[in-house]
């Protein structure tokens, strides 16, 4: 798995709405939550997607672009973010090849982690729990909220 401090895997894949996304697209410009879970439409990743959803309003004052990924596909993606009202990026990882690259592969069930990554592409933090799927948004709102402490304070200097 990758470490805090360690560069992020770059990645390519298919967005919700059937664009292509690439992370090096954000990196720059604005913080990154990636959070890998199991399977769309389950109890436990309903609750974590939603307690994104629900706290979307604090998480965008972090300049911050969340983006959920499992191997599900688009139309799973597109069906679960209709029915919650899902406000972020859902990414089909079929072949698992992102997970791969955060080292996010589980053993029984596909791991339930989230990388915080700062603007310069660097992961900052990592939270990994398959049964509290609802405090996922906390530490990444925790994490966030020392980055923008951090840029605020060596911008004054």
């Amino acid at each position: 798995m990758v470490k805090i401090g360690d560069k992020a895997p770059l990645f390519e894949a298919v967005a919700d709405n059937g664009e292509r996304i690439n992370l090096a697209d954000f990196i720059g410009k604005h913080n990154i939550v990636l959070y890998f879970y199991p399977k769309d439409d389950t109890p436990g990743c309903t609750r974590e997607a939603c307690a994104f959803r629900d706290n979307w309003n604090l998480l965008k004052d972090y300049d911050v672009v969340v983006i959920g990924v499992s191997s599900d596909d688009i139309n799973s993606h597109r069906k679960f973010k209709e029915k919650y009202q899902l406000p972020f990026i859902l990414v089909s990882d079929p072949d698992k090849k992102i997970r791969e690259l955060y080292g996010a592969k589980g053993f029984i069930l596909p791991d339930r982690v989230t990388f915080v990554i700062d603007k310069k592409g660097i992961i900052r933090h990592i939270y990994k729990s398959q049964f509290n799927p609802a405090n996922h948004v906390n530490e990444a709102l925790n994490t966030l909220k020392k980055i923008k402490e951090e840029e605020l304070s060596s911008s004054q200097r």
